[in-house]
């Protein structure tokens, strides 16, 4: 299990974050990490991966472990040891190198099983092995986000941990990369998803936690988020009848407070 406890993460020396964000993926699960812009998700993940230092920031309180074992403030290069991947927001390719040359990369902490890894990853994206030859910048953008999820699996993970992996796709590419997500998991790989796209995430994953302004404001499993008034209506885009709102002025100005703002 990768558990985070009481965690709390000041950028900069003066702002505060996260602010106590407690939570659990447990083995073989999708954990789901929803919540807006600005809600610190991506800064959960970078304090799971040692990625903090990238923007200045520090782990002022709080634990993560891995299995039962302490990984806070760890190297990134031996957090990946222990088992976690990640896959950054925007997929991060390097656009000039190869397919194969980019998942090459990717497996720098576990050379000795390179050439399996990358068979196994071209058999997970057929596509890529058809490019696998070509430079990376020419793939379309759900090619790209497949490249930097293989990449991430050249290390072997026992916990994928995915920020946005949805973000600019079209809805038709979205859908590929739920069921890809899925694939994955069947596999024996946990998965933690940080998405924005709600409805995508809690279809697919076991569990739930929504993160507002660096706190955890609800967790439940997926399908009994699936079903809240708030979650529907405030992250899904349904009214109370469960249909999507018909105008812009609806979304923005909501008639009710969330119950956790009340």
């Amino acid at each position: 299990m990768l558990a985070i406890e009481n965690l709390e993460v000041v950028y900069q020396d003066v702002i505060l974050v996260l602010r106590g964000v407690s939570l659990e993926i447990k083995k073989g699960e999708i954990v789901a990490l929803l919540g807006s812009n600005g809600a610190g998700k991506t800064t959960v993940i970078r304090s799971i991966t040692g990625l903090l230092d990238v923007q200045n920031g520090d782990i002022t309180k709080g634990s993560i472990s891995v299995d039962g074992e302490d990984i806070t403030n760890l190297d990134p290069s031996k957090i990946v040891e222990k088992g976690i991947a990640q896959v950054l927001e925007g997929r991060r390719i390097f656009s000039e190198l190869t397919v194969i040359e980019n998942l090459r990369l990717g497996g720098h902490t576990n050379s000795n099983d390179i050439k399996d890894n990358i068979d196994k990853v071209l058999d997970l994206f057929p596509i890529l092995k058809e490019r696998s030859k070509g430079k990376a910048g020419y793939l379309s953008g759900g090619e790209q986000q497949m490249l930097a999820i293989g990449r991430a699996l050249m290390s072997d993970p026992s916990y994928l941990l995915l920020d946005e992996p949805s973000l600019g796709l079209a809805p038709k590419l979205v859908d590929e990369v739920a069921e890809l997500i899925q694939e994955i998991n069947s596999q024996g790989v946990t998965v933690l998803l940080v998405e924005q796209n709600a409805n995508m995430a809690l279809n697919i994953s076991d569990h739930g936690y929504i993160m507002e302004t660096g706190n955890v404001v609800m967790d439940n499993k997926s399908n009994m988020l699936l079903n809240d008034e708030d979650v529907r209506e405030f992250y899904l885009g349904l009214n109370a009848e469960g249909t999507k709102r018909k105008s812009f002025k609806d979304v923005k100005h909501y008639k009710r407070k969330k119950r956790w703002l009340s």
